[in-house]
């Protein structure tokens, strides 16, 4: 590799820090190469299960959300043993809660971005930079640049800063500046491009179906925005774009074709040649579906490399998968150049960090000053109050004050709990909303229970008519990996629960998270989107219900999905 590249956006090395580099790789056996192009992910941390880990000496590690002790010892740990600095990341989409059950959750990059103020995607980069470097990580995996077009795909949705271009790049842009100049390197993902398809790669490969134009004037002037503004890092997702594929190479048959995440034409054509990026390229997950179903594993792992990635991210046998990459460099389908190349990468983007040089052991009481602070809530606080949006309202119903409703039937509709949820309110919090509006003075408020036998018979609407006043309705399904929808789900799939009192009695309908359930409610006439299943989110939504605030979020998708009737 051209050692002038590794002055050149975004590492920006001096002539001491590519020394380091090309000594560090000279010192390398192979078998150390093989594993160094591995981020791998430990379950759990336990000294025994890190140490294990670290035996194949992967470039990095990918950290899950446990306390903040559990977390700092085990990258003191990490950083004791390990002879060359180690990358340390999270999935810090929406604050620090992807790290430590006591970071900050900002709130989802939906609800940032329908406060329509960069600012606050400037907020989101600085706690995860900030809360994230205080507990010893260096690397995010974000922000999230997908675009939100396909209001059916389950795993977009409230992970993005919406479905405007423009905000999307200006938002990825101020989340990137935040998180690298405090020291974090940033990770823009996911190439080339997510939102468009309506299913999940988790469980399926997916297609970015864009023309060449369309994409470039849309994803591709995202990407080119990130680049420029020196992301170290892009995340390739296994997503296919067939137009760009198409175009690189114009012999390309179908039935050859594969997702970026291995893909030349994607990877080395597209991403490197078109776009000019020279930082790392890294992996999303290898233990998903997308990816696994392109060929098999024994020749996945190596033509990720020879297409021109830098990381695998995950393994599903850690030690198994080196086998794989030096098998193939032994029979020569992997260049030992290509390797070489990748691992000067990841280094450079370790040295451009400055992880070259001495690392400070973590300390816990400093980082419990910063994880949390209450400057840190108090913003997520200012984004709750920002970003809830009334959609749509009829005329006179709002505010809901005893004044006006003595007796309120509050429906809570909750998806299932969310293994993969990072410190997310998850289950349950639709019926937290249901008891702070008991506290608001109204003479009755009952909260319909899922397994209630009162709508199970015929005559649920006159029932409502003569008990309750105003009905509100409050729906909580989130976007979470392995899953094909993010639908209301009617409990028992009995219609008595659809709001068939829109004519007799005012409705309200409330969605925590996903934005655009006027799908499946589109003639409810007061509805109102929040975007995050938080505690500080579900506060606002009671606050303005009743009044005490206004309304002031921008809608960032149509949350009418185009429905006529929805607009109604």
């Amino acid at each position: 590799m051209d050692r002038s590249l590794l002055k050149q956006n975004p590492f920006f090395l001096d002539d001491e820090d590519i020394k380091w580099v090309e000594k560090t790789l000279e010192g390398m056996t192979r078998e150390e190469k093989a594993g160094h192009l591995f981020c791998i992910s430990p379950q759990g941390l336990e000294r025994e299960t890190i140490v294990e880990q670290l035996k194949l000496k992967p470039c990095g590690l990918m950290l899950r959300p446990f306390d903040s002790k559990d977390v700092v010892d085990a990258v003191n740990l990490i950083n004791e043993i390990s002879d060359v600095p180690m990358l340390l990341a999270a999935d810090l989409e929406k604050g620090a809660n992807g790290i430590s059950n006591q970071g900050t959750t900002m709130g989802s990059p939906l609800a940032i971005a329908a406060t329509d103020d960069a600012e606050y995607a400037y907020k989101l980069g600085e706690v995860c930079a900030e809360e994230g470097r205080a507990l010893g990580l260096n690397w995010t995996f974000g922000p999230i640049v997908d675009i939100n077009v396909n209001p059916f795909n389950p795993i977009t949705n409230v992970r993005t800063f919406g479905s405007d271009k423009d905000r999307v790049k200006k938002m990825g842009l101020a989340y990137i500046e935040a998180a690298q100049s405090r020291g974090m390197a940033a990770s823009a993902k996911h190439f080339p491009g997510d939102g468009i398809d309506f299913r999940d790669q988790h469980i399926v490969g997916t297609t970015n179906s864009l023309s060449v134009e369309e994409w470039n004037n849309s994803f591709g002037d995202i990407y080119k925005a990130c680049i420029d503004a020196g992301t170290m890092s892009i995340m390739v997702g296994h997503i296919y774009q067939p137009a760009w594929a198409k175009k690189i190479n114009p012999e390309l048959r179908d039935k050859d074709m594969l997702p970026a995440s291995m893909s030349p034409e994607l990877v080395q054509g597209l991403l490197r040649g078109e776009l000019n990026f020279n930082g790392v390229i890294v992996t999303d997950a290898t233990t998903m579906t997308g990816f696994m179903e392109a060929m098999p594993r024994p020749q996945l792992i190596p033509q990720v490399i020879a297409s021109g990635v830098d990381i695998i991210l995950f393994s599903l046998n850690f030690a198994q998968d080196v086998k794989y990459i030096l098998a193939a460099m032994e029979n020569g389908t992997l260049n030992e150049a290509r390797v070489d190349e990748a691992i000067t990468r990841i280094l450079a983007m370790k040295a451009a960090l400055g992880l070259h040089k001495k690392i400070e052991k973590v300390d816990l009481e400093k980082a419990e000053q910063i994880v949390g602070s209450e400057k840190h809530w108090s913003w997520a606080t200012e984004i709750a109050d920002k970003s809830v949006t009334l959609v749509k309202e009829e005329n006179g119903v709002l505010p809901l004050t005893p004044e006006k409703y003595k007796r309120i039937l509050f429906i809570p509709i909750e998806g299932q709990p969310d293994k993969f949820a990072h410190n997310r309110i998850r289950s349950g919090a639709s019926a937290m909303m249901g008891e702070l509006l008991k506290k608001e003075g109204f003479e009755h408020v009952e909260i319909l229970s899922q397994d209630s036998e009162t709508f199970q018979h015929m005559r649920v609407v006159e029932w409502v008519q003569e008990h309750f006043d105003a009905i509100v309705y409050c729906a909580n399904f989130g976007t979470t990996s392995n899953q094909t929808v993010v639908r209301v789900q009617w409990p028992n799939n009995n219609m008595s629960w659809c709001p068939n009192f829109v004519h007799t009695i005012p409705t309200i309908f409330i969605s925590i998270e996903n934005p655009y359930h006027l799908i499946d409610v589109p003639r409810v006439r007061t509805y109102i989107n929040a975007y995050s299943p938080t505690d500080t989110t579900i506060k606002a939504v009671v606050d303005k219900l009743v009044g005490r605030s206004e309304f002031k979020g921008t809608n960032p998708v149509d949350p009418f999905c185009g429905l006529w009737e929805a607009k109604l």
